[in-house]
C-alpha cells in the first residue's frame, strides 16, 4: 500500500487529536505541520516526530509531495485555508463548523466539487458503532414512522467568567459559539440517524457572561479549567453560552434540543432520543457502548456494543470485540480511514460527511440565529 502524505494546519487540541488518529491508519504519514507561530509549529513537530514545520501554511500547500491537509484553525480561517488547499490540488479534511457563513460554506462546497478532490467536514460523532446501529434500525423501519426527537449537548468548561477559549471571540469563531460548536454536531447527528432533514426551527440563545476574563497567555481548548493565577483582561462577549431549539423534521416529526457550555458537572454530555410508532432508541456519548431500545408492548432492552450483535453495516464501525470500549478517539480514526480510502481510490464511496453536508449545517445555523433574533419560527426547507 502506497503512503499518503498529509499535513496539519493548526496545532491546538484538535491538532493533537487528528495527529493521534491519523497515526493509527498505518498508510498515512504526517509529513508537515503549520501554525501561525513557527516556534509553536516546531514544538508540535518535535513532540509528534513530524519532519517539517512552518509558520506559513502556504509553504506547506506549495509542496507537491503533500497529498492532503487537515484544516484545524479557528473557524474564521477555515474558508481561506481550505479553499487555498483545494486550489493547490490537496484533498481536505476541515474541522466543523465548516465556515462562519453560508456564503463561505457554499463557496467551499462548489470549489471542492469543481476540483474533484476528496473533501470532509469533521462530524466525527456519527461514527460511534451504536450511533450507526441506531441509524440502521431507523432505515430498515424498526422504529416505525419517526414522531419525536429530543436531546442535549451539555458541557461545563466555560461555566465561569474566568474560563476562556478563542471560541468566545466572534471574530475568530463566528457569531454562534455553543450552537455552532456543539449544536452543529447534534443537528448533524439527528439528521444522519433519522434520515430526515430539519425543516423549521424556533430558537432561543443566551449569553450568561457578557464579560469574560481573558488570560494574557495562550489557552488551549478545554485547558482553561486547569489554569490558575494568570493575569487577565476583561473583554466583552456576545457569543452564546446556551441555546434551545424547537424543530420540525421531514413532513411530520417534531423535536427539541438544548446546548450549553455552562452546565456544572456535565463534561461532554451529548444525548439523543428518537421515538417512532414502533420503538424508541436513546444514546449518550458519555456511555457510548450502550444503546437503549424502548417498546410500549414489551420489555425495554440495553444493547451493548458487540460487533456480532450489530447490523452488519454498523458492525463495520467497531474494530474491537464486545466488552472492549470504543470512544471519541476511535470516531476520528473511522472518519479518516474512509476519507483516505477515497484519497487512494477516487472510485471508493464517500462514507464520510462532505463539504456539502457542512453547507447544510451552516444553513441550519443561520436559520437558528435568525429565529433567535426574530423570536419566531423560521422555515429551513422541505424534506427531499
Amino acid at each position: 500500500m502506497s503512503v499518503i502524505r498529509t499535513a496539519l494546519i493548526g496545532t491546538g487540541f484538535m491538532g493533537r487529536t487528528h495527529a493521534e488518529a491519523i497515526r493509527r491508519l498505518g498508510n498515512v504519514e504526517i509529513a508537515a505541520v503549520a501554525s501561525v507561530d513557527e516556534a509553536i509549529a516546531r514544538e508540535f513537530a518535535g513532540q509528534h516526530a513530524i519532519r517539517r514545520a512552518s509558520g506559513d501554511y502556504r509553504t506547506i500547500l506549495a509542496d507537491p509531495e503533500i497529498d492532503a491537509v487537515h484544516v484545524l484553525t479557528p473557524n474564521a480561517l477555515h474558508h481561506e485555508v481550505a479553499r487555498a488547499a483545494l486550489e493547490a490540488g490537496k484533498h481536505v479534511v476541515c474541522e466543523k463548523p465548516l465556515t462562519v457563513s453560508v456564503a463561505e460554506a457554499g463557496d467551499l462546497a462548489a470549489t471542492a466539487a469543481r476540483a474533484k478532490l476528496a473533501n470532509c467536514v469533521e462530524h466525527n460523532l456519527r461514527y460511534y458503532p451504536l450511533v450507526q446501529q441506531a441509524r440502521r434500525m431507523a432505515a430498515r423501519g424498526d422504529l416505525g414512522e419517526i414522531l419525536l426527537v429530543q436531546g442535549t449537548y451539555s458541557q461545563d468548561w466555560l461555566l465561569y467568567d474566568t474560563d476562556w477559549n478563542w471560541r468566545a471571540d466572534a471574530k475568530l469563531n463566528g457569531p454562534l459559539r455553543a450552537m455552532g460548536d456543539i449544536g452543529s454536531h447534534w443537528m448533524d447527528l439527528i439528521q444522519h440517524v433519522t434520515g430526515l432533514r430539519i425543516t423549521a426551527v424556533c430558537a432561543d440563545l443566551a449569553t450568561f457572561h457578557p464579560m469574560r476574563k481573558k488570560p494574557k497567555g495562550a489557552v488551549e481548548t478545554f485547558g482553561g479549567k486547569a489554569n490558575g493565577g494568570e493575569e487577565y483582561e476583561a473583554v466583552p462577549v456576545d457569543t452564546d453560552d446556551y441555546g434551545a431549539v424547537l424543530l420540525k423534521l421531514g413532513r411530520r416529526a417534531r423535536g427539541a434540543f438544548t446546548v450549553s457550555q455552562v452546565s456544572a458537572g456535565r463534561k461532554n454530555h451529548l444525548r439523543f432520543e428518537i421515538f417512532g410508532t414502533k420503538k424508541g432508541v436513546a444514546w449518550d456519548q458519555e456511555r457510548p457502548d450502550e444503546l437503549w431500545v424502548g417498546e410500549r408492548g414489551g420489555a425495554n432492552q440495553l444493547l451493548l456494543k458487540d460487533p456480532s450483535l450489530l447490523d452488519p453495516a454498523a458492525a463495520g464501525y467497531a474494530d474491537y470485540p464486545g466488552g472492549h470500549g470504543e470512544g471519541y478517539p476511535d470516531t476520528h480514526k473511522q472518519v479518516f480511514r474512509r476519507f483516505y480510502r477515497r484519497v487512494a481510490d477516487p472510485s471508493a464511496p464517500e462514507e464520510y460527511p462532505t463539504f456539502a453536508d457542512g453547507l447544510l449545517i451552516m444553513r441550519l445555523l443561520e436559520k437558528v440565529h435568525q429565529s433567535a433574533r426574530e423570536r419566531a419560527w423560521v422555515d429551513v426547507g422541505s424534506d427531499e
